[in-house]
């Protein structure tokens, strides 16, 4: 996993499917202030196309990174606004 980023919060999705991934960083992301990163980690392989998908088209968010290692697939998301 990444340590370049300071995160705020760590949201954990594992065994979680479409789209609760999406669901719950939307939900955790609302409820940080703008500068914050959260590290989202899931076992969904679908989650690095839907989170990608959802940060281009969310205002106010910016995906820093996803990394995929040994069936864990990890997404920084920095809330920007």
């Amino acid at each position: 996993m990444s340590s370049e980023y300071q995160t705020t919060e760590t949201l954990d999705v594992k065994g979680q499917s479409c789209p609760m991934p999406i669901v719950k960083t939307k939900q955790s992301i609302d409820d940080l202030e703008a500068g914050d990163v959260l590290e989202v980690v899931a076992t969904d392989s679908g989650s690095m196309s839907d989170i990608q998908g959802w940060a281009d088209g969310t205002d106010g968010v910016e995906l820093l990174e996803q990394v995929e290692e040994d069936d864990l697939y990890t997404h920084y998301v920095k809330k920007t606004e």
